[in-house]
């Protein structure tokens, strides 16, 4: 299999002046990306700014021969998203790659979250994707080629303490499906990992690169998958993978067929008794889209029926 190249292309990396952020764009670079560093340099929970981890880095790349250049605008303004993008263009003439990886956690459940952590989680997580993906989004539509790779988390699964986090995650899901729509006729592809490593945001302190290796859960397991999503080659759009340790998956949203009330309306009874129809996952499907969603639930209303015609 010949090598995967990324020579010709610009690349910006959010969040990527510490753990996966980090092994993302450094993987990039060594395969010949012209790399943008962004990284405000905060804590965890979004305090404070430093602009050393971003330097680090890109000192890092060109020290291996590559090229970079550090960025420390925040992603959760809409001033910032255009000014990360800028710094790609202002550098090296152009953007074809936009991965989102800046993020937050300030853990808290319910009832003590709060609504300022709630809008903290998506001013970063959501509004951060949104800002950086559509300052790039002109470019890509202008030479009809764009890579997008947004981060969700299998967080959006559920946890007690991550209320804030997973709803934030499960928001990036939602942008980037419809983006995809979106890209299409442009050559402009939009996916999702949602990693699993140990860093900061895992209980790692300080970023101890090494204690992640010794748990199997490094940064740089989860960048092979991020670098084919962000790769021309890349034969999928809209889909969720998730990377860590050693294991690849794909993350779905299916329906099932689910039961079909067969005439007049139906009671809370027809529900009731319907109940183990409804929940079976027995012929479930994944739609692409929301269209092809209706489409299926709603295919009974089409059939025809005796006494009907249908054009």
């Amino acid at each position: 299999m010949s090598e995967l190249s990324f020579e010709g292309r610009v690349a910006v990396v959010t969040g990527a002046g510490r753990g996966i952020g980090r092994a993302h764009a450094r993987l990039l670079a060594e395969r010949g990306a012209k790399v943008v560093v962004n990284d405000l340099g905060g804590t965890m929970e979004g305090e404070g700014s430093d602009a050393g981890p971003a330097q680090k880095v890109v000192d890092a790349i060109v020290a291996a021969g590559g090229q970079a250049v550090a960025d420390t605008n925040d992603v959760s303004t809409e001033t910032g998203g255009r000014a990360i993008v800028d710094s790609a263009l202002n550098a090296f003439g152009r953007v074809d790659i936009v991965v989102n990886n800046a993020g937050i956690i300030r853990w808290a459940g319910l009832p003590d979250v709060d609504l300022d952590n709630l809008e903290r989680h998506l001013a970063v997580h959501l509004l951060g994707s949104f800002n950086t993906m559509r300052a790039a989004w002109p470019h890509f539509v202008e030479q009809g080629y764009g890579r997008v790779v947004l981060t969700t988390s299998a967080g959006l699964f559920g946890l007690d303490n991550n209320l804030s986090y997973a709803a934030a995650k499960g928001g990036v899901v939602g942008l980037a499906r419809s983006a995809k729509l979106a890209g299409e006729p442009h050559g402009i592809k939009v996916n999702l990992i949602a990693p699993a490593a140990l860093t900061r945001m895992g209980g790692i302190e300080d970023d101890d690169a090494a204690a992640a290796r010794q748990a199997g859960m490094p940064s740089e397991a989860v960048s092979p998958l991020v670098a084919y999503l962000a790769h021309e080659s890349c034969p999928v759009n809209g889909e969720i993978y998730a990377a860590g340790a050693g294991r690849f998956a794909r993350f779905f949203i299916g329906s099932t067929p689910g039961y079909v009330h067969p005439d007049g309306p139906a009671t809370i009874e027809d529900v009731v008794a319907n109940w183990e129809a409804i929940n079976d996952e027995k012929g479930y499907y994944v739609p692409a889209d929301l269209m092809a969603w209706t489409g299926a639930f709603l295919g009974h209303q089409f059939k025809e029926k005796p006494g009907s015609e249908v054009s």
